[in-house]
């Protein structure tokens, strides 16, 4: 179960695999991007890494990324808020699930 957490958790970053279309990683540092190299994942270099947070610049809230970015350490954060119940949270998810779409697109 928590290896499933894990993979669920850590989505935009499993997602995008390789890094085929990144472009620069210049302008793409921020907490997504730290966290993604922090996770010590295999897949995790600073050029996907980077990419992701480019992603999560442009498609996502600062607070949306801090939660997105907590994600990587703390995978039963995320389950709680998957599987919370309230509105918030609900449209937080959708946002994610967005975001994890578009980076698969952009990142892989």
């Amino acid at each position: 179960m928590r290896v499933i957490l894990a993979m669920t958790c850590i989505l935009a970053l499993t997602a995008c695999g390789g890094n085929r279309n990144s472009g620069s990683t210049r302008g793409a540092t921020g907490d997504i991007s730290r966290a993604c190299l922090a996770a010590d994942r295999s897949a995790a270099t600073t050029s996907l890494c980077s990419c992701v947070q480019r992603v999560a610049n442009n498609e996502l809230s600062s607070s949306d990324r801090s939660r997105v970015a907590r994600f990587f350490g703390d995978p039963e954060f995320a389950h709680s808020i998957r599987i919370s119940d309230t509105t918030a949270n609900d449209a937080f998810w959708r946002r994610y699930q967005s975001y994890v779409s578009k980076a698969r697109s952009q990142c892989g």
